[in-house]
């Protein structure tokens, strides 16, 4: 054996050792599991997470885990998480319904391809060579079969990998007042609800009160149309800027700013946008502002929207309203992800503001106009953060609001929300993170409120930071996985308002949710065997080790 003593061997003279001697032999252990703190909203704003969060942390810690359940206002989280991409663990977090998110392109590949991961939206940090391949593959996929079947397998890795916890699907309900607009105006878009944009351009008044009067419960962190920084935001900026095109009722992308878009081949496509449509400082909105819009995020200066735009490879100026885009490769949701996506925005205001940017650390989605100008259906008025934005009807627009104006109101009490409701302040509730049940009694009392509560294509999830200990380890993150009690959350939290989620994709738009994925099932010793099977120990007081170096 040339003087080395094989393991098989090692391992008889280490079993003589036991039963001659007496002696245990105790495995090695590994240094305590690195502490891990949760973020979440505070409990006034969102009740619903702040409680599913200190249900999560209660398990977690079954599991051995030393966890601090952190609830801080969401513009301090947002900020927190999407900036400081290294100082975070782990995060409640949502990502909201919008139209453009009916094709599952965006979730797809933003999320998680590795592109994105500095910047953008992939926020935790997840690396996989075989998921971009599939994200980037059923971009070009023109086969929808085809296609279909990549997102499926994108899907699965996921699942497998696990950088989300998914929870639920929500189906939050949402009230109208009957005595200030007719009913039959109300949109209850597909996959979104009623808090949409043809809801907001088409609700027609019954009295003098002609303005939307609804409700959020986060402060608003900008007013930008290069950033958008959660759902409350993006209410406000797809009403003051205008899009090529809308996803509309139906879940379909339809021209909008756009006269038409025609497919020449696979690869080109031609616009024809309105003429006469006018920036709200006055000025026309020109071909050069369309162009200028989708080229400006490939400089790097608007991340965010860097990949809506990236497939575009050059955009021709055919004449006032005419161009010509050219696309590097076919892309299959072309409309839905960037012509429904990308606001269109003046020229002669972003281009020296994008300029002086390039010579700093900072980018477009830190900048704040003083006065938003954009071309659509309602204009800028004010904005005091912490109380309300306040915007009003463009008479001039190619389809003018029914309302005369719009007023979203800054409510981070859920209880405030209900009692305005109830008064009149506020006429459209559209964020009720509460008891759903209660909200249900309080309208079924009173015949001048309507309740509407749909599924919802938008999902609630806890996300790793999987740049960082311990969340770094796969068997950790399943681990953690098997603690969330979905269907318990659903039933005590949600009050059954609600569906639970094991993918980005909803199963609202079935067609593309795969049905066979990994499912984590609220299983605490499961998971402790996950966790031992990864080579974790345990102290004698129940605190989790690293496995043995």
């Amino acid at each position: 054996m040339n003087g080395k003593i094989s393991h098989k061997l090692l391992a008889v003279l280490l079993t003589l050792v036991v039963l001659v001697l007496g002696v245990s032999v105790v495995a090695a252990q590994g240094e305590p599991v690195e502490p891990v703190v949760v973020l979440s909203n505070v409990q006034a704003a969102d009740p619903i997470e702040f409680e599913t969060t200190r249900l999560l942390v209660e398990n977690m810690r079954a599991l051995g885990l030393e966890v601090e359940h952190r609830a801080i206002p969401w513009e301090q989280q947002s900020e927190l998480v999407w900036f400081s991409r290294d100082a975070w663990q782990m995060t409640a977090w949502r990502m909201v319904a919008r139209p453009e998110r009916m094709d599952p392109d965006e979730f797809v590949f933003n999320l998680f391809h590795s592109s994105t991961a500095e910047n953008g939206y992939n926020f935790v940090g997840y690396i996989n060579p075989d998921y971009d391949a599939l994200a980037e593959g059923q971009r070009g996929e023109t086969d929808q079969e085809a296609r279909r079947d990549m997102i499926f397998q994108a899907q699965a890795l996921i699942a497998e990998d696990v950088p989300y916890v998914f929870v639920a699907h929500p189906q939050l309900p949402y009230v109208v007042r009957t005595d200030v607009w007719d009913i039959n105006t109300v949109v209850d878009q597909q996959g979104i609800g009623i808090k949409n944009f043809w809801s907001w351009i088409g609700m027609a008044p019954l009295t003098d009160q002609r303005t939307i009067i609804t409700n959020t419960g986060d402060e608003l962190v900008s007013i930008n149309p290069l950033y958008i920084a959660g759902d409350a935001p993006s209410r406000v900026t797809e009403l003051i800027w205008d899009r090529l095109m809308r996803i509309g009722p139906d879940g379909l992308a339809q021209p909008w700013a756009a006269e038409s878009v025609e497919w020449t081949d696979p690869t080109h496509v031609t616009v024809t946008i309105r003429e006469g449509m006018m920036w709200h400082d006055g000025q026309p909105v020109t071909a050069e502002d369309v162009r200028f819009s989708f080229l400006s995020p490939q400089t790097g200066e608007a991340p965010m929207y860097a990949p809506f735009v990236a497939r575009i490879s050059d955009i021709e100026i055919v004449d006032d309203t005419t161009l010509n885009f050219t696309l590097t490769e076919p892309w299959a949701a072309f409309e839905v992800a960037a012509l429904s996506k990308l606001n269109i925005i003046p020229m002669h205001i972003w281009e020296p503001i994008l300029a002086d940017l390039a010579d700093t650390e900072d980018n477009a989605e830190s900048y704040q106009e003083e006065m938003p100008i954009g071309s659509g259906p309602f204009k800028y008025v004010a904005w005091q953060p912490g109380e309300s934005i306040i915007l009003e009807a463009n008479p001039d627009h190619f389809s003018p609001p029914a309302a005369d104006g719009f007023i979203m109101r800054i409510i981070p009490n859920a209880e405030s929300a209900l009692g305005q409701i109830q008064t009149g302040e506020i006429n459209v509730l559209t964020e009720w993170e509460g008891d759903a049940s209660v909200l249900a009694d309080v309208v079924a009392n009173d015949p001048t409120l309507e309740l509407f509560a749909s599924p919802d294509l938008g999902f609630r999830f806890y996300a790793f930071n999987l740049r960082l200990a311990p969340f770094d380890d796969i068997a950790v993150r399943r681990a953690v996985a098997h603690t969330m009690p979905i269907e318990a959350v659903i039933a005590n939290i949600y009050k059954g308002y609600a569906v639970p989620a094991d993918s980005y994709v909803s199963l609202a738009i079935e067609y593309w949710h795969n049905p066979d994925l990994p499912q984590y099932d609220f299983d605490i010793e499961g998971a402790r065997q996950i966790l031992a099977d990864a080579g974790y120990t345990w102290d004698a007081d129940g605190h989790l080790l690293m496995p043995a170096a």
